[in-house]
């Protein structure tokens, strides 16, 4: 528990921002599974979309502090790299 005015205050900043954080956190999960949901569905043009979007809402995320950026760029690394061997399949049959 918190002792002073100034520790009480930082106590609750700190739980609204962990509620923001949460938010954002929740919002780049469900960007990323979507994306990997379409690619695993095999529509490449709603997955391509859907990459995107997953891109810029991690993009986001990291200009909010919320994900680290090594983190963001890790996963749309392996997201694309699902998509071009989908397309690379895709194109061969």
């Amino acid at each position: 528990m918190a002792n002073t005015k100034s520790a009480e205050k930082r106590q609750r900043i700190a739980l609204k921002r962990k509620a923001i954080n949460k938010i954002n956190v929740s919002k780049t999960k469900t960007a990323l599974k979507k994306a990997e949901d379409s690619i695993a569905s095999g529509d490449l043009q709603k997955a391509a979309e859907d990459l995107k979007a997953a891109a810029s809402t991690m993009d986001k995320a990291v200009g909010k502090g919320v994900v680290h950026p090594n983190n963001a760029a890790r996963h749309k690394s392996r997201l694309q790299k699902r998509l071009n061997k989908a397309q690379a399949a895709a194109s061969a049959k």
